[in-house]
């Protein structure tokens, strides 16, 4: 993948961060569980605050400054799943299995973008938009543990 400049990195990631939220809000139109619901309303949420900080930083605004970066466990459990495409009516359980794929690439993105950047803040903001996502991609991998035990898997 490459860009012709800083600029074009971030409206890129800024456009990943819009089709996040755009996928969330269907996931969360679709569910007849109010738990569900809120939970995806909730991701879409948090992939606005990073839509956000990622148009304050075209603005010039340093926002991730005092960000503390952690590790965050990965159940690697998406990694084992294949690629499968957003269809309306899905089951809960396949929209699970896309959101952990979709974080997964996330993390993915922003880990290499913050590799290729030259640009120090830029990089943090990165890899804080990376943390997060790993954040999302746990969630969602014990979500879908929790269910799948449910169901007897």
């Amino acid at each position: 993948m490459t860009f012709g400049g800083f600029r074009e990195v971030v409206e890129f990631a800024i456009e990943k961060e819009k089709e996040a939220v755009s996928f969330y809000e269907d996931a969360s139109a679709q569910q007849k569980f109010s738990d569900a619901r809120k939970m995806f309303k909730d991701f879409a949420n948090e992939e606005r605050k990073h839509q956000a900080l990622l148009e304050g930083f075209l603005r010039g605004e340093k926002t991730t400054a005092d960000y503390d970066l952690k590790w965050i466990p990965d159940m690697k459990r998406s990694n084992y799943l294949v690629d499968i495409s957003y269809e309306k009516g899905m089951s809960y359980a396949d929209i699970l299995r896309l959101a952990m794929k979709r974080e997964e690439k996330a993390l993915t993105l922003y880990n290499d973008l913050a590799r290729e950047i030259d640009d120090k803040d830029l990089e943090q903001t990165f890899k804080m938009l990376s943390q997060e996502e790993a954040k999302h991609k746990l969630a969602l991998e014990t979500l879908y543990d929790d269910y799948m035990a449910e169901m007897g898997d």
